[in-house]
C-alpha cells in the first residue's frame, strides 16, 4: 500500500462527486494522504463545499496538466471518454473509468501504454444480491435469464432538468443502451456471453430528447436464452432479474434487495444501500492496482460489452466470468 495518493478527476459530475467521496474514505480508512486535483469544463456547478475542501488545484481541459499522477478517474460524459483517455494517457499510471467505456463501439485503443491500468466501472457486480448469486447459484445451469430495467428518466435527478442531462442526448453519449450497461454487464459477468443477439433499440415514448429511450434483446448460446428489456419511461421503477434454473425459478430483485425462490416459495433479503456496493468497488479497484487480483474489467473487456449493448456480439470473445467476490455474512 503506498502512503501517499496523487489523483485527478476528470469531470466532477454527480458520478464523479460520488466517486470522489468513496475515494476519500478509502484512503482516509487506510490512513494515505493523498492531494485531488479536478480537470473540469467549466460547464458544470462548482463543487459542494464539502468536496471542495479536498480538491487542491483545479484545471481546465485546455491546460496542461501534471504527468505524475497515481490515478486519473474519467468521470466526464461518455462522448468525451475516448478523447480525454487519449489525451491524458501519459499523465498517469492508471485509469477509473466510468461506464460506459466509450459511446462508439468501433474506437480503438490498441496503443495505450503498455503498463497503463485501465478499469472501466461495473458497480452492479459488488451489490451483495448478486454477489449472492455468483457464489451460491449455478448460473451454468441456467436454460433462460430476463432481466428488465425501467426508469423513469425525469427523476434520476430530482431539481435537476433532464432535457439537458448526458442522457437525453445521443451527441453527449446517452441513449439507454450504453446508460443502461450495467445490465449486460453483470449477465455477461454471471452467465456468460451471447453468441447472438438481437436488438430493437428507438426513441418510443414523448420524452424531450433525442436519445433512444427503449432497447429489448434476445440473445443465445447453444444451451441459454437471454432477453433484456430497457427503458427510460418506466413510471414504475423496476429492476429485477429471472433465472429458470432445472430445479427452481429465482426472481432477484435488485432495488428490493429481495430473492424469491418460486419452487420453494422462500424469499432471502439482501438489502444494501447504493453507498455500500460502490465503496466496494472502489476497494476493489486499489485491490487491482496494488496486485491484489486481476483487473477483471479492462477496456478490451468492456468494449466488447458495449458491442454487445450496440447488439453486435457475435464471434466475441468470453469475458472474464471470474473476477470480484465478497464474503457472504
Amino acid at each position: 500500500m503506498k502512503e501517499h495518493y496523487k489523483i485527478a478527476f476528470c469531470g466532477l459530475g454527480s458520478i464523479g462527486r460520488r466517486h470522489l467521496k468513496d475515494t476519500v474514505q478509502y484512503l482516509r480508512d487506510h490512513q494515505c494522504s493523498f492531494q485531488i486535483d479536478a480537470v473540469r469544463s467549466g460547464a458544470g456547478a462548482e463543487p459542494d463545499r464539502e468536496l471542495a475542501k479536498y480538491i487542491t488545484a483545479q484545471y481546465s481541459y485546455r491546460d496542461e496538466i501534471p504527468q505524475d499522477y497515481d490515478i486519473i478517474f474519467i468521470t466526464n460524459p461518455t462522448s468525451l471518454h475516448g478523447e480525454t483517455i487519449r489525451r491524458y494517457q501519459d499523465c498517469t499510471k492508471s485509469m477509473f473509468i466510468e461506464k460506459p467505456v466509450v459511446d462508439n463501439e468501433k474506437y480503438e485503443f490498441s496503443d495505450l501504454p503498455k503498463n497503463l491500468i485501465c478499469y472501466v466501472a461495473c458497480p452492479m457486480r459488488y451489490m451483495k444480491i448478486l454477489q449472492y448469486v455468483k457464489q451460491h447459484i449455478d448460473c451454468d445451469e441456467a436454460y433462460s435469464v430476463r432481466a428488465i430495467c425501467s426508469t423513469y428518466l425525469p427523476d434520476w435527478h430530482p431539481g435537476e432538468d433532464y432535457r439537458k442531462s448526458y442522457s437525453a442526448h445521443e451527441a453527449m453519449g446517452g441513449g439507454v443502451e450504453i446508460d443502461l450497461i450495467h445490465e449486460w454487464d453483470y449477465l455477461v459477468w454471471l452467465f456468460g456471453r451471447p453468441d447472438q443477439v438481437s436488438c430493437i433499440n428507438r426513441k418510443i415514448s414523448e420524452l424531450e430528447i433525442d436519445s433512444k429511450d427503449i432497447a429489448v434483446y434476445i440473445g443465445n448460446t447453444e444451451k441459454r436464452v437471454y432477453e433484456l428489456h430497457l427503458d427510460y419511461f418506466g413510471r414504475e421503477e423496476r429492476r429485477m432479474l429471472e433465472i429458470y434454473l432445472p430445479t427452481e425459478t429465482l426472481t432477484v430483485d435488485l432495488r428490493k434487495g429481495i430473492i424469491h425462490f418460486g419452487r420453494k416459495q422462500e424469499d432471502l433479503l439482501l438489502f444494501e444501500d447504493r453507498d455500500m456496493y460502490q465503496q466496494r468497488e472502489i476497494a476493489h479497484f486499489f485491490d487491482i492496482l496494488h496486485g491484489v487480483c486481476a483487473n477483471d474489467n479492462d477496456i478490451s473487456n468492456a468494449m466488447s460489452t458495449l458491442q454487445i449493448a450496440r447488439g453486435k456480439s457475435v464471434g466475441l470473445k468470453d469475458s472474464l466470468r471470474g473476477g470480484y467476490c465478497v464474503e457472504q455474512e
